[in-house]
């Protein structure tokens, strides 16, 4: 579980992170931001069979954007 979890947290960190620094167009946004989302989505499924179910300290630290955690249910 542990090997789990860190793979989807530098999934999501590396997704994020492309998200953050892309400068092309609208629709090759909403494929990136799609990639961020899922990655996210996915290492917050990680934390939480762990048992870690506060995403908040993690959303500061990758810098997670709004328009991905909309997405999310997250506010």
């Amino acid at each position: 579980m542990a090997t789990a979890l860190g793979h989807a947290g530098r999934n999501a960190q590396e997704c994020v992170a492309n998200l953050l620094a892309f400068s092309g167009d609208a629709e090759e946004r909403l494929a990136v931001r799609k990639k961020a989302v899922d990655a996210v989505y996915a290492y917050f499924i990680q934390r939480e069979l762990v048992g870690l179910r506060k995403h908040d300290e993690i959303i500061r630290e990758l810098n997670i954007p709004r328009e991905v955690l909309v997405r999310l249910g997250q506010s």
